[in-house]
């Protein structure tokens, strides 16, 4: 059955559930676009003009950082010295990724693979789910795919992050979560253990709940994104003082 588009204004995602959400302007603008109702389309049946470079974060300045203060690998990761990876054998980053000061990779639990241009916010933390199966306790994997954005301060236990999934800043994601391709996950969303978010959607508020849904392009824009932020992560020259 097809999912009704949800008719909820950008008011719904900053005032939610009694909490004022505050989005990054790509998270607005995406929103926006997710949940404008079609009545409010052009006479021509076309959706309201976008500013594609506010969603796409193109016009956003360089992140500059010390070389000494990160280790690059062959295929292209930036690790933070001040991140700690626990098990770092069960650990795979499949290149071009970044992973920010005060990152928690928790490898020592199980299996944790990323995909590449993933980028891991400061602070965050990403934890192996556990399960109990006849009387016994364990974790399994998790796995990350391609053209991941996770914001600072996340703590994430899902068991699955689907390719072109843009999670937002200070978010929770519980244990056994599945975040299907293409979807977003608004900065201070909190989700329940087992929530499955399906492609193309936007999930928001605390508990987290399904509040529109994701133009096809999504995939494109998202790959931009996280392109965009990989490049834009640049190494200091010598004498060179960061910009205001």
């Amino acid at each position: 059955l097809a999912r009704p588009r949800a008719p909820l204004q950008l008011a719904s995602f900053v005032a939610f559930s009694g909490q004022q959400l505050r989005l990054p302007p790509r998270h607005a603008a995406l929103a926006t676009m997710a949940t404008t109702k079609p009545s409010e389309y052009e006479k021509g049946g076309n959706p309201p003009p976008m500013e594609l470079d506010l969603a796409l974060d193109q016009e956003e300045p360089a992140v500059y950082y010390n070389k000494a203060d990160y280790i690059l690998t062959n295929s292209g990761n930036k690790v933070s010295r001040k991140s700690v990876l626990c098990g770092s054998t069960n650990i795979s980053l499949a290149g071009k990724c970044v992973v920010k000061p005060g990152v928690i990779l928790r490898g020592d639990l199980h299996l944790l693979r990323v995909g590449k241009y993933c980028i891991i916010g400061d602070g965050s933390i990403l934890r192996p789910s556990t399960k109990k199966y006849k009387g016994n306790f364990g974790f399994f994997p998790m796995t990350i795919g391609d053209y991941v954005t996770i914001g600072a301060r996340t703590i994430c236990s899902a068991a699955q992050i689907g390719a072109c999934v843009d999670i937002g800043e200070d978010c929770i994601i519980a244990k056994r979560c599945i975040i299907k391709d293409n979807s977003m996950i608004l900065s201070g969303t909190v989700l329940a253990p087992d929530t499955v978010v399906p492609p193309h959607t936007v999930f928001g508020g605390n508990p987290g709940r399904y509040l529109g849904d994701l133009p096809e392009s999504m995939t494109k824009t998202q790959q931009q994104n996280a392109t965009n932020q990989y490049k834009k992560f640049l190494p200091l020259a010598t004498g060179q003082v960061v910009p205001e």
